[in-house]
């Protein structure tokens, strides 16, 4: 016998906010906190694709908070990381919540600039005279109708293109009301469904669970704007939809306060569901302990499907990192970086063990030239690192550089990279990877060389500088024509020479490589 499907499909799709929406509650909230993150090391560390992977089966709510979290330099990490780690350790509790917090992922209104931008206006004073116009104008109309005076008919007219006015006027504000109507209601919903759910992570709900629900009615229309037909009716002649337009939000902002703070907690509840479904889903992650150094065991970046292992350490002297092109520098520092960031924002770290300080992260990875003002490529750079050192001179942090000032010639950029990551390593500890190697010794007294190394699935980090380079070597594995492999490769003896030598003939040199130099 087949099941014939009478219930519609339940399944939630959930509206995809633009990354602008989510990061309206950290910017909106006011906080006494530093930021800690700013727009190039966000890019940097890729972070719009791990908060996605955050975020998945997760409310605007849950969103904004996690996007906050990685942001803010409060002191909410060790209560957040408890509640994440109570919910990992209890699966029925995780369920229970996540039911509660299901109609949340159905709004497709965020209402954080509600909350905490300008205050919303009162009702203006002419609203009890709304509801005499529709009388009016059935009042008017009958006595046109039972009288059959001309003039009546005038009055009707009247009436009818104030109440098409006013309809007109308020359309679009009642319409985007409504959205954040039903974005409250259903803040409100969760509110009330999780303070019936008795576990220490609900307490704080508990205790105004009853006002939630009550407010919650206060919002809702009548049942009988529900009813088909009816509710038109009940808008364009009565302006029952104006007309709770302008109440509900006055009940909203006589209530502000109440609502920014069950949407505080809503939000951070949701959040610590995302992580702990997140970590359920994680095949290792480790809690991070606090401490001066960074050390991380056999860790890992999150976004990488086969990312390979690796043990990373910093005492308080920064470190110079070289490796052959494709070993891997690039993707050490995001992973090194993400890391500190998520041990920060919410207490762990993909690894086997960890031990990172309370500093925020700065990053300079991926500059680029601005057509629309002009700035080049070098432009840019310089740009950066200046904004580096604005940071180094406010307070301590972490640094990564990749392949600083590589927009100038070989002479200005280990020059301009000496001083720049000389001062940022006095203010801070810095982690950067080159392949001008001379930097090594220019930076010995702050910054320690390492060499970065991978064979096949397995990389390698030990103390020293790359001995053997494969830049040439690529050209051969790329499919360069092998008079061009052979005229780079005497080009690269000879400057290699010339610079153990100086006084060696540049005419030698252009001999070497050929009279097309």
């Amino acid at each position: 016998m087949a099941i014939v499907r009478i219930w519609p499909d339940m399944t939630i799709a959930d509206y995809p906010f633009v990354p602008s929406d989510v990061a309206l509650y950290h910017r909106l909230r006011p906080t006494g906190n530093d930021n800690t993150l700013d727009t190039q090391t966000w890019d940097d560390m890729l972070l719009p694709a791990y908060s996605a992977e955050l975020a998945r089966e997760t409310s605007i709510f849950g969103q904004q908070e996690l996007h906050r979290r990685l942001h803010a330099n409060d002191d909410g990490g060790p209560a957040s990381t408890g509640r994440v780690r109570a919910l990992l350790a209890d699966d029925a509790l995780r369920g229970e919540l996540q039911t509660a917090c299901t109609d949340l992922r159905r709004t497709d209104r965020e209402i954080s600039e509600m909350l905490y931008g300008d205050a919303l206006p009162s009702a203006p004073r002419w609203l009890p005279a709304l509801a005499w116009l529709p009388v009016l104008f059935l009042a008017s109309a009958i006595a046109a109708l039972a009288s059959g005076w001309l003039p009546l008919w005038g009055v009707v007219l009247a009436a009818w293109l104030a109440l098409m006015g006013i309809q007109a006027r308020y359309h679009q504000a009642v319409q985007e009301w409504s959205r954040m109507l039903n974005t409250i209601q259903q803040m409100l919903r969760a509110h009330t469904l999780m303070a019936r759910i008795e576990h220490p992570l609900t307490a704080a709900l508990c205790a105004d669970g009853d006002d939630a629900a009550g407010l919650n009615r206060r919002l809702r229309r009548s049942l009988v704007s529900a009813l088909p037909m009816v509710s038109d009716y009940a808008d364009w002649l009565w302006l029952q939809n104006v007309r709770h337009y302008f109440r509900s939000r006055d009940v909203v902002r006589a209530q502000i306060l109440f609502l920014r703070n069950s949407f505080e907690r809503v939000a951070a509840l949701d959040a610590d569901l995302a992580l702990a479904r997140h970590l359920s889903r994680c095949s290792g992650y480790c809690w991070a302990e606090q401490g001066t150094q960074v050390a991380l065991e056999r860790v890992i970046h999150p976004l990488l499907d086969d990312a390979a292992p690796l043990s990373f350490g910093m005492a308080r002297q920064g470190l110079f990192i070289s490796g052959q092109n494709g070993a891997g520098k690039s993707t050490l520092l995001r992973t090194v970086g993400l890391n500190l960031i998520t041990a920060r924002a919410f207490g762990f770290c993909y690894a086997t063990h960890a031990v990172t300080p309370r500093l925020p992260v700065c990053s300079s990875m991926q500059n680029e030239d601005a057509m629309s003002n002009g700035e080049s490529f070098y432009q840019a750079e310089l740009r950066r690192a200046r904004e580096l050192l604005a940071i180094a001179g406010q307070r301590p942090a972490i640094f990564l550089v990749d392949e600083i000032f590589r927009g100038t010639n070989y002479l200005e950029s280990v020059s301009a990279a000496a001083a720049v990551l000389h001062a940022l390593a006095q203010q801070g500890r810095v982690v950067v990877a080159s392949h001008h190697l001379i930097l090594a010794s220019l930076l010995s007294d702050c910054l320690q060389p390492w060499c970065l190394s991978r064979s096949e699935d397995t990389w390698r980090l030990q103390a020293g500088l790359l001995e053997q380079t494969n830049g040439l070597a690529l050209l051969n594995a790329c499919g360069f024509d092998p008079a061009i492999t052979a005229k780079a490769a005497q080009t690269y003896a000879w400057l290699s020479n010339y610079m153990a030598y100086p006084g060696a003939s540049v005419d030698a040199g252009r001999a070497v490589a050929g009279d097309g130099l």
